[in-house]
């Protein structure tokens, strides 16, 4: 990967293209969980924590238009010189809408992880004190089965993360162990 990539520069990107706080939070979130599952995999915890961080860079310009979500992601970042595998994962985390496969290690993590931020948001926000801390994973796995709680978080999206290899169990252990590190970032 190009040295010219790190957190900050990629931040400041997100920053020039997201203005919504929820949205960048959302976006923290998944870059850690990102970075966490690289390291559980001995993958680069800072190519993996790109993808999560900028995963969502076009969405307040394609909110309307969901089978351009994640191209034209793709088409900022080939501009700027990200590398292409990290282009790749951020398009497959909307696989189903570009009517692409998601098929790499990255992209099923991605889409797993940057999902279950908002069931570990939500799970947190019903907490007496509204904070991450008292979030146990235990919490999330019993939220997940109330499908009216969270209602638009895709539960089987979550659940790529067998596809990694990973039991939902320790996955969920893992994204709330990952944003419970960067609770006062998210604001919770």
């Amino acid at each position: 990967m190009s040295e010219q990539w790190d957190h900050d520069r990629a931040l400041q990107l997100l920053r020039r293209h997201m203005h919504s706080d929820v949205l960048v939070k959302h976006c923290l979130a998944s870059e850690a969980i990102m970075r966490a599952l690289a390291e559980r995999f001995g993958e680069n915890p800072d190519r993996w924590g790109l993808a999560g961080l900028l995963h969502d860079l076009d969405f307040e310009e394609t909110k309307d238009s969901p089978d351009r979500h994640g191209n034209r992601t793709a088409e900022i970042l080939a501009h700027e010189g990200m590398p292409d595998d990290i282009i790749l994962a951020i398009r497959e985390h909307n696989a189903e809408a570009l009517g692409i496969p998601c098929q790499t290690r990255m992209g099923q993590a991605l889409s797993a992880a940057e999902t279950v931020t908002g069931l570990i948001v939500a799970t947190a926000l019903v907490q007496p004190d509204k904070k991450l801390a008292g979030v146990k994973p235990s919490s999330v796995r019993k939220r997940m089965k109330e499908k009216a709680f969270a209602r638009n978080v895709r539960r089987e999206r979550i659940l790529d993360c067998e596809k990694l290899g990973l039991s939902l169990d320790d996955f969920l252990a893992l994204s709330v162990a990952a944003m419970q590190n960067i609770a006062p970032d998210l604001g919770l």
